[in-house]
């Protein structure tokens, strides 16, 4: 299966390259207000369906630009896919964004397949196989203070958007750390945490297609993936937060309060969240 999914992340990396090569020919349609979508999601979204359906047509496909679920909408095997995550990135010419695939069997993520198609870079895991970079075994980062680790978030772009609470929110993290990043592709964002490059992410308003790959590349490569309470049943409620163990540890105290599912009376003692993760502590110099 994901060999299956590799092809058709290929295939439709493919269509992203070619159509990259005249960016500026490719029909534009805006979803939303700064939310656009293109004729090369709309193409890439198509190779995706029709290869995994020819290999397994009695899986369902939940897709993005389709907004709706392909093939069979009560089958054990759904593939959550995103043909063009960082489409904004894409008609400005501007070369971060992805390909993302997951397989969601009896609602457990068991395989992942993110596809930088400018670099070629191909991330893939497997549940209890770990996950990999163009066939190498990444890993988390080891970094056990934040305030010497580089994370990596998107900005909200929507009008119904919280942009002043959003704002405190990343006031709040870019003082407790040696850098933020807007990269723009959230998959990506959650492949580059899995592989190392960077040390955690986090963002809201994203979509289960956002998620569900970088989600399980994450977790194989040891990390951690949740809320920002901590709470690892975070797929369907537009919050996500991911870091290596440690640094997880730290940032749940200092996002959880930003959460919309923390609430105005939620008296929850930071110590306890912290445990909640299977962490005896956070290191000793975090700046909670």
């Amino acid at each position: 299966m994901l060999n299956v999914a590799v092809k058709a992340a290929r295939a439709a990396g493919a269509i992203i390259n070619r159509a990259a090569l005249d960016v500026e020919a490719v029909r534009i349609s805006q979803k939303q207000v700064n939310d656009f979508v293109t004729e090369v999601d709309q193409n890439s979204e198509r190779v995706i369906i029709e290869t995994l359906l020819t290999a397994y047509p009695d899986h369902g496909i939940l897709a993005e630009e389709s907004g709706s679920t392909h093939g069979n909408p009560n089958a054990d095997h759904i593939w959550i896919i995103d043909p063009l995550d960082g489409t904004t990135n894409f008609i400005h010419g501007f070369p971060v964004y992805c390909v993302s695939i997951a397989l969601q069997v009896r609602g457990k993520l068991e395989q992942a397949v993110v596809f930088d198609p400018t670099r070629n870079d191909l991330f893939t895991a497997s549940k209890g196989r770990g996950a990999f970079l163009n066939d190498r075994r990444i890993r988390v980062s080891k970094r056990t203070r934040l305030n010497e680790c580089l994370l990596s978030t998107g900005f909200p772009f929507r009008p119904e958007d919280d942009f002043d609470k959003y704002l405190r929110l990343m006031g709040d993290v870019m003082q407790r750390t040696a850098g933020l990043r807007r990269p723009g592709a959230a998959a990506l964002d959650l492949a580059y945490v899995a592989a190392g490059f960077s040390d955690g992410f986090f963002e809201t308003g994203l979509q289960p297609w956002d998620m569900a790959a970088g989600a399980l590349l994450i977790t194989e490569a040891g990390g951690l993936v949740g809320n920002f309470t901590g709470d690892a049943n975070f797929l369907e409620q537009k919050e996500c937060l991911a870091a290596n163990p440690r640094i997880y540890a730290q940032l749940v105290p200092v996002l959880h309060k930003y959460s919309k599912f923390a609430g105005a009376d939620d008296k929850r003692d930071v110590a306890e969240a912290v445990k909640t993760l299977g962490i005896s502590r956070a290191a000793p110099d975090a700046p909670l």
